[in-house]
């Protein structure tokens, strides 16, 4: 981060994740240099209008260059003070009673969505309201009345049930908060094929989060499973070995380095470790060939890294 004492607008700006209401980010710049930590409280300068958010961390410039999708950077204004704290916490009253009003209208409307969360811009400029559907909603008349309420410019957003459970927050299956609500900025795609990699149960209501999708966190070690089936047999298979014996894969655990076979002959159950596999089973070189492809090409990347 830059250092300077006062408004000096020679200096490279100083570049910041802010969080909002829900959980949501985005990426903004401090031309003052205020020297801003973790937590703090600051009015921004919006696409249209001022807000208020919470610095999440100071971050590099291709960082924000490589994540802010504006045409023109957002700014840091000013740390937040008392009175602006007080405003935002009767805008979030406000909030409530829209959810309220706005569940009327749609009740008279007729319509098929699930309301999640209201979110007034500080200055009150913009009010946004998000909801759930399982098709597309045609809500005009339904601006058109909250536009007539409220005298702001109204905006209706669909979410998907990932980003609900976003928003609201909740703890997930593991007895913590969810990832999406704490530190995850996109969601990345999951599919069961991750969790097999992982020896886990393909059962929904096990892999599921509180979003009944998959969970992220099944993406967060894939790679890494992904390097270790490399190294190990597959579960299932029976291999050949060089002194004759025929060994069934019952299960491998990747942590403790071990592979518990059976014996095909004599059904006999043992353990042996991944480098007795590879040294004992029968044409070993074939079965090697993408274990040492692997380590070969992570042995190159470490000394490009190196030198």
């Amino acid at each position: 981060m830059n250092k300077s004492n006062g408004n000096n607008t020679g200096l490279e700006p100083d570049y910041y994740i802010v969080y909002f209401k829900g959980f949501r980010a985005d990426y903004y710049i401090d031309r003052n240099h205020l020297g801003l930590k973790r937590g703090e409280w600051v009015i921004l300068q919006s696409e249209k209008g001022r807000d208020i958010g919470q610095i999440l961390s100071g971050i590099r410039r291709e960082v924000f260059e490589k994540n802010s999708t504006h045409k023109y950077p957002l700014e840091i204004l000013r740390r937040a003070e008392k009175s602006d704290l007080e405003h935002l916490e009767r805008l979030h009253r406000k909030e409530k009673e829209v959810l309220s009003t706005c569940q009327e209208y749609i009740d008279f409307r007729g319509l098929d969505m699930k309301l999640v969360d209201a979110e007034y811009q500080f200055d009150g400029s913009k009010l946004t309201i998000y909801f759930t559907a399982d098709e597309r909603v045609d809500f005009r008349e339904l601006v058109k009345d909250l536009a007539a309420t409220y005298r702001t410019r109204i905006e209706l957003r669909q979410i998907g049930v990932r980003d609900e459970v976003k928003r609201i927050g909740g703890i997930g299956p593991c007895g913590h908060p969810t990832c999406c609500s704490r530190f995850l900025q996109k969601f990345e795609p999951i599919s069961t094929q991750m969790a097999r990699e992982q020896n886990l149960v393909v059962n929904p209501s096990k892999i599921s989060g509180l979003c009944e999708r998959l969970m992220c966190c099944l993406a967060f070690e894939a790679e890494h499973y992904q390097e270790f089936q490399k190294r190990f047999p597959t579960v299932g298979e029976t291999y050949q070995m060089e002194d004759g014996r025929k060994l069934f894969v019952k299960s491998v655990d990747y942590f403790r380095d071990k592979i518990l076979v059976k014996d095909v002959d004599n059904d006999d159950f043992y353990t042996i470790s991944s480098a007795e596999f590879r040294r004992n089973v029968k044409g070993r070189k074939d079965f090697l060939k993408k274990w040492l492809s692997s380590k070969s090409g992570s042995n190159n990347q470490g000394k490009l890294q190196n030198g």
